[in-house]
């Protein structure tokens, strides 16, 4: 009770020791420089955004079968550069063992 008494009385009269309302403005792209802030954001919407519906659909049965995400899948190819087999047995197991440690 007394911390809360303590902190109370370090604020100024009128304060109801909140938050700030306003905060100082921060880029999209951090605190430090820009660096290739705005190369990386176009590269990432033409990976995810500017994909045709067949690639979509072809991707999307591909995971399925696999047993994997559409986003799993997707990042498999732009990371390693090659679609995944059913015989990659390792590696999908590798992404589903990812997949339920980010749950946790």
């Amino acid at each position: 009770m007394a911390a809360i008494e303590a902190k109370a009385s370090d604020a100024p009269v009128g304060h109801n020791g909140g938050p700030p309302l306003e905060q100082e403005h921060r880029p999209e792209w951090g605190d430090g420089g820009i660096g290739n802030y705005f190369y990386w954001k176009a590269a990432h919407r033409a990976a995810w955004h500017n994909v045709s519906p067949g690639i979509v659909m072809f991707r999307l049965r591909k995971a399925e079968r696999l047993g994997l995400t559409y986003e799993e899948y997707t990042l498999e190819i732009l990371e390693r550069g090659r679609h995944l087999q059913i015989e990659d047995v390792e590696r999908i197991a590798e992404i589903k063992t990812a997949r339920s440690l980010k749950r946790k």
